[in-house]
C-alpha cells in the first residue's frame, strides 16, 4: 500500500511539473515626438526626432520575439508602431484606448509578447490593468523613452521600467 501511495504522489508531481505555464509579456510604449506647431491639432504627425525614435525602437526589439503590435488609431502611434511591425513582419492592430486588457484582449495576447503604442496617460494605465493595480502615474510630456514590461505567467504578474534612449 506504500508503494501505491508513493507511486501516486511521483505521478501527480509528474503531472503537475509538466504542465505548462503560458507567459505573455506585455511592451509598453508611448509614441515617439510628434510635431507641435499647431496645438489645436489632435493628430498630429511624428517629427523628425520622432521617426528617428520609431527607428530605434525598431532597433531595440530587433532580437526580441514579437508576435503582435498593437496602436492606437492616431497618426503619431502608428508611426510609432510602423518600423517595428515592417521589421516583424506584422501588421498594426489597432486598439481603443477606452477597453484596456478587456477579456478579448487578454484572450488574443495569451501566451504572447505583444508591443502596445499608446499616449501617455493611456500606457501607464494598459500596465496597471494588466496588473490589475495601480501602480504607475501617467507619464510627462516629454517622456518618450520609457518602457514598460509586463509579464504575466499564471497568476503571477511583474512589472519593469527601462528607460531606452
Amino acid at each position: 500500500m506504500k508503494k501505491i501511495f508513493l507511486l501516486f504522489i511521483f505521478m501527480l508531481f509528474v503531472f503537475y511539473s509538466c504542465k505548462k505555464t503560458e507567459t505573455s509579456t506585455y511592451y509598453l510604449i508611448r509614441h515617439a515626438e510628434k510635431i507641435k506647431t499647431d496645438a489645436n491639432n489632435r493628430n498630429p504627425y511624428l517629427n523628425e526626432k520622432g521617426l528617428k525614435r520609431a527607428d530605434n525602437w525598431a532597433k531595440y526589439f530587433k532580437n526580441i520575439k514579437i508576435d503582435a503590435v498593437y496602436s492606437t488609431n492616431y497618426h503619431r502611434t502608428t508611426q510609432t508602431a510602423q518600423p517595428t511591425a515592417e521589421s516583424k513582419n506584422l501588421e498594426i492592430i489597432k486598439y481603443d484606448p477606452r477597453k484596456l486588457y478587456d477579456e478579448t484582449f487578454r484572450a488574443e495576447s495569451k501566451g504572447k509578447n505583444v508591443l502596445i503604442i499608446g499616449h501617455s496617460n493611456t500606457t501607464p494605465a494598459f500596465a496597471n490593468k494588466i496588473l490589475g493595480e495601480k501602480k504607475f502615474q501617467n507619464m510627462t510630456e516629454n517622456n518618450n523613452t520609457s518602457l514598460y514590461v509586463v509579464t504575466v505567467s499564471g497568476d503571477k504578474k511583474t512589472s519593469k521600467v527601462i528607460t531606452v534612449n
